[in-house]
């Protein structure tokens, strides 16, 4: 375990958010770069989308557990592992936990640090909003993994990867921009699950949390059955049992890309969420120690909006939206039918006929 030890060494910032953050980003990258190689020593894509999704869960589970596991194996410093997963209890009681043994158990964050000196417990808990949103990611990354990995076995490869795959440069920087896009969305998670279980203000329910939760339902319910009509769709389309050339029907007539909808939806419910927590001044105060960089608004805005920002923007301007209609176009651009669905359906938010 010496090279997990000297990696949360090299980490083992003041910051309870660097000392999460930082980690989360090299692994994100590390793991994209490896994926990367073989893929384009092949030009093959087939992992490209389950890689992505991979390092979502991956980075989701070490940015809960971190801590505890700085704790089995960051060393003979117990002093400052205990710091780390303790800083928010002193920052509200003023008390020192004293040294101890640190133990890994299901949902909790570090079981208890005993002060042998007192003999004094110290239980320090995984809050419910960092098990709500590591679920929520977990939920919608094993879904769309599944749905994505799915097709390219029954298609055998990535129609948007024809130009890129055969270029390693272009397909270095595809998996490197997954890395970025992985980071970016998982800022607010990240910084939800920094958070040290004795900060006051982590334990109510807002109503940020209601909001944003509830647009996360929404989100994905709307990103699910989209891709379901979708697939229904396109078997009924590879079965012969319709002859329609494109999908106008259900969510598909409403917007022309309801389910890059339903993924920008969710990832504003989960920045939602964060955003109320982190308005917080223990909270923020928490994250940042003293010598550390400081925890300001501006921050707190960067980090709850970079993420849906980066994905819609990426969606309707890089890869989703430009892709998909610059193949309609050109095989349906002369369909009166794609014509009229087109200029009357709008492309990303449903809007009512008379406000168009």
């Amino acid at each position: 375990m010496a090279i997990v030890q000297s990696l949360l060494n090299l980490t083992n910032y003041a910051s309870p958010l660097e000392r999460t953050v930082v980690p989360c980003i090299m692994i994100a990258y590390a793991i994209q770069i490896v994926v990367a190689i073989p893929s384009i020593i092949y030009q093959s894509d087939r992992f490209f989308d389950v890689s992505g999704l991979s390092t979502f869960l991956i980075i989701n589970i070490l940015s809960l557990y971190l801590p505890a596991i700085r704790a089995k194996y960051g060393g003979d410093n117990l002093e400052q592992v205990a710091d780390a997963v303790n800083e928010g209890v002193q920052a509200v009681t003023g008390t020192q936990p004293g040294w101890g043994s640190l133990f890994m158990a299901p949902f909790k964050r570090c079981n208890i640090v005993q002060d042998v000196a007192a003999g004094t417990p110290l239980a320090v808990e995984y809050n419910w909003r960092q098990l709500a949103l590591s679920g929520a990611v977990t939920i919608w990354a094993v879904r769309l993994g599944v749905y994505l990995f799915r097709r390219i076995l029954r298609e055998g490869h990535d129609r948007r990867f024809n130009e890129i795959r055969i270029n390693p440069r272009r397909y270095l920087r595809a998996f490197i921009g997954q890395a970025t896009w992985v980071i970016f969305c998982m800022l607010p998670v990240i910084a939800v699950n920094s958070i040290p279980s004795g900060v006051p203000s982590i334990h109510d329910v807002k109503p940020t949390d209601l909001w944003g939760f509830g647009l996360w339902v929404i989100g994905f319910v709307v990103e699910v059955v989209a891709d379901y009509q979708k697939s229904k769709w396109q078997k009924g389309k590879r079965d012969k049992a319709h002859d329609e050339q494109f999908l106008t029907s259900g969510l598909w007539s409403q917007c022309r890309f309801p389910n890059y909808l339903g993924e920008s939806m969710l990832w504003i419910g989960i920045c939602t969420v964060t955003f109320g927590v982190l308005l917080f001044d223990d909270v923020r105060e928490a994250l940042a120690a003293a010598d550390s960089f400081p925890m300001s608004i501006l921050s707190v805005i960067f980090f709850c909006t970079v993420g849906p920002a980066f994905v819609t923007l990426l969606m309707l301007k890089v890869t989703g939206v430009p892709y998909a209609e610059r193949k309609y176009d050109k095989l349906y651009g002369c369909d009166k039918k794609y014509q009229k669905w087109k200029k009357e359906t709008p492309k990303f938010i449903p809007i009512s006929p008379k406000y168009r």
